[in-house]
């Protein structure tokens, strides 16, 4: 509820504009009359609903900031210390149950062990290749070019760059 005042730009009389900045408005300056307009009550309520859906805990601080309305106003208010003191009660007697954790044979958990599996797999594929690599020029080194033959170019690195040539 805090972003209402920095996405309007009609406030008055307590109340916000629901409309979005610069949108024509047909009421023109009827702006207490329209139902586009919000009074903190109504924010309380929305504010009520929103830390439901949540599943916060409810309280006159957090609504009051949920809200954006004043503590003074929620508990002068009968009608909303009711309904807040109603909610109370209920999350009391009926605690919000802990979301339940999939098991570990469920697609997610499945998919994390094979991908980690793969990347395992990647890394030492990557190695074993390097490796060979490394074992190739080190026996074209050793033996150099037969006799009347024309030198076998160098392997192009992982990189995609092609190492230097060499001189025989």
């Amino acid at each position: 509820m805090r972003e209402l005042d920095k996405r309007t730009d009609r406030i008055m009389a307590n109340r916000l504009c629901l409309l979005p900045p610069r949108q024509a408005c047909a009421k023109s300056n009827a702006c207490l009359t329209c139902d586009k307009f919000a009074t903190p009550q109504a924010r309380a309520e929305k504010g009520l609903r929103e830390m439901i859906r949540r599943g916060q805990p409810i309280t006159y601080h957090e609504l009051a900031q949920t809200a954006d309305v004043s503590l003074d106003f929620l508990y002068r208010c009968t009608e909303l210390r009711r309904r807040v003191e109603q909610l109370r009660a209920q999350q009391r007697s009926h605690p919000p149950r802990p979301t339940p954790r999939p098991p570990d044979d469920s697609p997610s958990s499945v998919v994390r062990t094979l991908t980690a599996q793969l990347a395992e797999l990647k890394g030492r594929h990557r190695d074993e290749v390097q490796a060979l690599r490394q074992a190739l020029e080190a026996a074209h080194a050793a033996c150099g070019p037969a006799p009347g033959t024309v030198p076998v170019p160098a392997l192009s690195s992982p990189t995609g760059s092609a190492p230097p040539a060499r001189t025989p």
